[in-house]
């Protein structure tokens, strides 16, 4: 039997294949021990909508589990409303490049494309996408994935469930390992920061 995908499992891929051992390492501490200011900002924005504590409108769904047979994913959605079929993402911000524009980033494209997928098949209507800005209480449009797009996504479902920890001659953007919240973990980064720690190749 094919297991479901969790949707923050498939987040850690995105950003690095390595990360989601190192998540399920830390999922019985307290994640105070080890996330940065960033990611307990985003913590705490989401605490309403974890909570159940958004809305009291009956119209409102908040937190509520989700799943889709069709692309064997589940997790839970943030906010949907039922009378504007409006599916909702809360960011703690979401930053602007250097003409201005929003930089919304592939994994959070997929959030809501996952969501989407998920109620659709449990027969709602989900008429447009959004990822709401907290801090600077401003709304991003994610439009609905193209064909190229859906497809892209379905083969990141695949590297998924086959990628392999212990195959070699991975590599991974450096950049992303001095951002990552369990860099002091993992081997690959330890290695790129001190090479004459690694003893075996």
């Amino acid at each position: 039997m094919e297991t479901y995908i969790k949707l923050s499992t498939l987040n850690d891929f995105i950003f690095c294949p390595k990360s989601i051992y190192y998540h399920t390492l830390y999922d019985n501490y307290d994640k105070n021990l080890y996330q940065e200011k960033a990611q307990k900002e985003g913590t705490k924005v989401h605490e309403a909508v974890d909570n159940k504590t958004y809305s009291s409108l009956r119209y409102i769904l908040q937190w509520i589990s989700v799943y889709g047979e069709h692309y064997k994913i589940a997790w839970k959605i943030d906010i949907f409303n039922t009378l504007t079929w409006e599916l909702i993402e809360r960011k703690n911000k979401i930053f602007l490049d250097e003409n201005k524009k929003p930089k919304i980033y592939l994994w959070q494209k997929y959030q809501l494309w996952w969501q989407m997928f998920c109620l659709e098949e449990m027969w709602y209507n989900v008429k447009s996408l959004w990822i709401y800005s907290v801090k600077d209480n401003k709304k991003y449009r994610i439009y609905k994935p193209s064909d190229q797009q859906l497809s892209q996504f379905t083969k990141t479902l695949k590297k998924y469930r086959k990628f392999d920890l212990f195959q070699k001659n991975w590599h991974q953007n450096s950049k992303k390992c001095i951002k990552c919240i369990y860099r002091e973990l993992c081997d690959y980064y330890i290695w790129e920061i001190y090479p004459q720690l690694k003893l075996f190749d």
